[in-house]
């Protein structure tokens, strides 16, 4: 099966951007009255017939709308910083939203190897796999933000801090309560100082640990993303 983004889908005709259309006509070779699917990734996933196969444009007739596909009884929230290659921090964000992700925000802090990050190129990232996965919800990515901005703002989900720092840490399985919303913090590859992890604690973060390996960055994000959404068997 074969999936189409359809942002700004409405009403029961669509015409694919010009990028979806060439992938459907020219490599996929999709031809008049054939079936495709669509998704918006706010979570509405439609069935289709191809009416106006043309490159630039390929146009479509829904024929039926399912809403909330896969729509899962908790959220996730991944706040990691980007890795110094950014190939890295695509592959953790294409496979975090595989195994399924709700929001990603990418953390500045003290010890960050990269500071600056292309919003675009990672949101076709997520885009891709998305569509690879058959899912029809889009993991929101937020732009970069600062560590303390991150820690300090109201929050109701469960908190947690993954870190290599001394002190006292539970394993993710043994705090996370099933079924809860749960935000995760991933720090660089020099983790996090002990002046941030101190920060997180005292707005209410827990301290975790993910296992006794060390772990590179988008290691660690597709761990705690996995852990998650196995411990809700999803």
């Amino acid at each position: 099966m074969y999936l189409f983004y359809a942002p700004d889908i409405e009403g029961d005709y669509y015409t694919l951007n010009a990028e979806e259309s060439r992938h459907c006509i020219r490599v996929l070779r999709f031809t008049e009255g054939e079936s495709v699917s669509l998704v918006d990734g706010k979570g509405n996933w439609y069935n289709a017939v191809v009416e106006r196969p043309e490159l630039k444009g390929c146009g479509v007739r829904v024929t039926e709308k399912i809403e909330n596909h896969g729509q899962r009884p908790f959220h996730l929230h991944l706040a990691v910083a980007p890795t110094k290659k950014i190939d890295r921090t695509e592959w953790m964000l294409e496979k975090c939203t595989e195994m399924g992700i709700d929001e990603i925000t990418l953390l500045h802090t003290a010890h960050s190897e990269r500071k600056v990050v292309k919003d675009e190129r990672l949101e076709k990232v997520l885009v891709s796999a998305m569509k690879q996965s058959l899912k029809a919800y889009l993991p929101r990515l937020n732009p970069m933000v600062d560590f303390r901005q991150m820690v300090t703002e109201e929050c109701s989900a469960q908190k947690f801090i993954a870190h290599c720092c001394p002190g006292e840490k539970k394993r993710l399985d043994e705090v996370y309560q099933p079924g809860r919303d749960a935000v995760i913090l991933i720090g660089p590859e020099g983790d996090f100082s002990t002046e941030e992890v101190a920060l997180a604690e005292a707005n209410g973060f827990i301290a975790i640990s993910l296992g006794t390996s060390r772990l590179r960055t988008e290691t660690a994000g597709i761990v705690a993303c996995h852990s998650i959404n196995f411990m809700n068997k999803v």
